[in-house]
């Protein structure tokens, strides 16, 4: 019997590598204003294999192999930055990137109240 546990690895390996990514789940990094945000996510996974052979009388010889896989990925969030200063925006369990978005307003609001800031200095 052979399992070729090797080979399930790196099949699993590959598959988060070219799957489990923020681009892949949630986005891009994009740019919003003065501030650029980076979507966050969270990723978990497990796999096992097993396998066994029995021998029933004198004739009767039976093998069998298993094995499984699963990923589970979850946005969590946005890391967000402006300058020099970086904050997280957390999408929350109960609102998934919901949350996220609600605080757009926050920022563009924050941008406008920073550039009348500036234009008062100036002026």
């Amino acid at each position: 019997m052979d399992l070729h546990f090797e080979e399930l690895l790196n099949k699993v390996t590959d598959f988060i590598k070219t799957e489990a990514k923020t681009e892949t789940i949630i986005g891009e990094p994009f740019q919003l204003g003065e501030f650029k945000c980076v979507p966050v996510i969270k990723v978990g996974m497990g796999f096992g294999s097993g396998g066994g052979e029995g021998v029933e009388g004198k004739m009767k010889k039976g093998e069998g192999v298993g094995a499984g896989a699963g990923i589970g990925i979850q946005p969590i969030g946005f890391l967000v930055t402006k300058g020099d200063e970086i904050s997280f925006l957390e999408a929350g369990k109960t609102h998934g990137l919901a949350a996220a978005f609600e605080k757009v307003p926050d920022l563009i609001e924050r941008i406008v109240k920073e550039r009348n800031r500036k234009e008062e200095v100036v002026a």
